[in-house]
């Protein structure tokens, strides 16, 4: 198999290894005959991108790492062949930007493997003791308010750390996110390494460089980025990351694992003594040579800050999307795609899909649009269709966001009423993306063995109860409503405008889930604020939670506060008082529904089991 390699601008995509699927075979093979144990295989399995489920048997979920969030038409298309091939018929979209494939049979994930690697996708350290995927905005080289395009640096780092030898050995797994320097869009703040593009004059001209912040994340123990360095210039980023993976590596607790992110080393050795022990390798490294981008810094290729290199978003003839369709057949278990019927007012939906979807871009005459696809699932067919509507349209390639869309860059304005029509086509049209009407979710208990919830099921409750209730979304513009099936945050609750976190109580001596309220965060800003806790209350119960909470913002806002601001600076007895009353929850008025999880037909009856995302290093 060749490694295939295509070049969408700055990004040169094309990051698969087939000598690594031939290595998962051959691991494989070593555990089933006993030659290695389940450690081992776990900790091989886990850095090659393929988790274990909570389902019993050999039903696996296979991690697709999409590195900056870059995904070309070609490689639209072998998602959506492998997803129809090896999976349930669709794909899902992660809060770090990748694509996941779930109900994979361990035996068909080689298979599925080749099937990516031959569009040059990868699922190499995209789960495990890893570095992860390297995030950034959807809208990088576009956007009004970014100091300079970060896609090159990004996308450096990427190869630079890709396989490197560090990047799998390390005590736990380790997040990187870079930001253009204007509005955060990549969550920056909550990475273990946070890049935010800044210039700065010296020797009588302009130097690239990055703001870094270190130690940012969630879960238990929240901590927005500390400051490292005001400026990094752009040529040292290399040497500064492999320092600070270098005394990860040697000083992380790799028998406390479950609690060893980079924040807690740094809490453990004190914030100076482990500065201390950053520059002390920095300087070692610099004996050694510090590793040098592959670029100018100060003049990086080409990339999103430029015009599409294939197309120029002029539709060559008619595109045919319903064939595309026509053998689309998502299945079980868990919930499948839903798509919209074909609008009845076209007239007011593309009214409002203009409103919420489409933003200029900085380049005139070229806008931004963004894509709604509801719990982040996406069908093959739809993968196939967007794939042909990126190329007709676009730059043949979309954006995925933390949000669990899809972006399209380059579209010329003119073009936006017959892209929404394609849209409408495929029933993907829908306005409000990344709002109460697009809530966003980790995968739950569905398939996650550490969730408590069906986290996603209240997602698609939240969406469907406000998807048409336009006084309930214009007044909560902007607001970023984001569910957790357990503590740890993968759908990163704790830093949404409203966030809620899976949990149970027990009425009666029965189960009942419930939902932690957390009200406020924002990840943008030179800190990270973190939702503060506001309530505790029954599933069923949490879109009245909304609702309430919309209506105290309504009536105690400021001019034009935004719903987030307002949450984030209101009093917490008045947020709580609004909401006291949903918590209690007796016998004698709990109803059948109560005790049953949203996207389930039984008795809520949570099991958790040993999670992966701390695997044996």
């Amino acid at each position: 198999m060749s490694h295939a390699t295509s070049t969408l601008g700055r990004a040169t995509i094309g990051f698969a290894s087939p000598q690594e699927i031939d290595d998962f075979v051959e691991t494989l093979g070593r555990f089933e005959r006993g030659e290695i144990d389940g450690d081992a295989w776990r900790a091989f399995r886990l850095v090659a991108g393929t988790y274990g489920q909570r389902q019993e048997g050999d039903l696996s979920m296979l991690r697709v790492k999409i590195p900056q969030g870059i995904l070309t038409s070609a490689q639209l298309e072998a998602v959506a062949d492998v997803a129809e091939r090896f999976s349930r018929g669709f794909a899902h979209v992660t809060t770090r930007q990748n694509l996941q494939l779930h109900f994979v049979r361990l035996h068909e994930v080689a298979p599925a493997m080749e099937g990516l690697a031959a569009a040059g996708l990868t699922t190499r350290e995209a789960c495990g003791n890893a570095v992860r995927n390297v995030t950034m905005s959807p809208t990088a080289g576009v956007s009004h308010d970014e100091i300079f395009d970060p896609t090159a640096y990004a996308d450096a780092l990427t190869h630079f750390l890709l396989r490197h030898p560090l990047s799998s050995s390390l005590p736990r797994k380790f997040k990187i996110a870079f930001t253009g320097g204007g509005a955060d869009h990549s969550f920056a703040l909550i990475n273990d390494l946070g890049w935010h593009a800044r210039i700065e004059r010296r020797g009588g001209r302009d130097v690239r460089g990055f703001r870094l912040t270190v130690g940012g994340g969630t879960a238990l123990w929240c901590q927005s980025g500390r400051e490292l360095s005001p400026f990094v210039p752009a040529e040292e980023m290399f040497g500064v990351t492999l320092a600070i993976l270098r005394v990860f590596q040697a000083r992380g607790d790799r028998v406390h694992r479950h609690k060893n992110r980079l924040r807690y080393l740094i809490k453990a050795m004190g914030w100076q003594a482990w500065v201390s022990a950053f520059e002390e390798e920095l300087a070692k490294v610099r004996e050694e040579g510090v590793p040098m981008l592959p670029f100018d810094a100060e003049r990086p290729p080409e990339g999103g800050s430029a015009q599409p290199p294939t197309s120029d978003g002029v539709p060559r003839g008619p595109l045919s999307l319903e064939d595309l369709l026509a053998g689309d057949a998502p299945r079980g278990p868990g919930l499948v795609p839903r798509h919209l019927p074909l609008v009845a007012d076209r007239s007011a939906a593309e009214e409002r899909f203009r409103r919420t979807n489409v933003k200029p871009q900085r380049q005139d005459g070229y806008a931004v649009v963004t894509i709604g696809v509801p719990l982040g699932d996406i069908t093959s067919g739809r993968l196939r269709a967007i794939a042909r509507i990126a190329s007709h349209y676009g730059e043949g390639a979309v954006r995925t966001t933390s949000g669990q869309n899809l972006v399209l860059r380059w579209v010329r304005k003119e073009s936006v009423g017959a892209l929404f029509d394609a849209l409408v086509r495929i029933g993907l049209s829908s306005s409000y993306p990344e709002s109460v009407a697009d809530a966003t979710s980790c995968p739950g208990a569905e398939s996650c063995k550490l969730a408590v919830t069906q986290s996603r099921g209240l997602a698609r409750a939240i969406s469907d109860a406000f998807e048409n209730d336009d006084a309930v979304l214009r007044k909560t513009a902007g607001l970023d409503v984001r569910i957790s099936g357990c503590p740890n945050g993968c759908g990163l609750h704790h830093v949404a405008g409203l966030g809620f976190q899976g949990g149970l109580r027990k009425v009666g001596g029965r189960a009942v889930p419930y939902y932690h309220v957390y009200a406020g965060g924002d990840p943008s800003g030179d800190n990270a604020t973190f939702g503060r806790v506001v309530g505790k209350v029954p599933a069923r119960r949490v879109t009245l939670v909304v609702e309430r909470l919309a209506a105290l913002y309504e009536a105690r806002r400021a001019g034009d506060e935004s719903m987030t601001a307002y949450l984030g600076r209101a009093p917490i007895a008045e947020l709580k008082a609004a909401i006291a009353d949903l918590e209690a929850l007796a016998p004698e008025t709990a109803t059948a529904d109560d005790f049953v999880d949203f996207a389930e037909t039984t008795p809520f009856r949570p099991e958790t089991q040993e999670g992966e995302c701390a695997g044996p290093a």
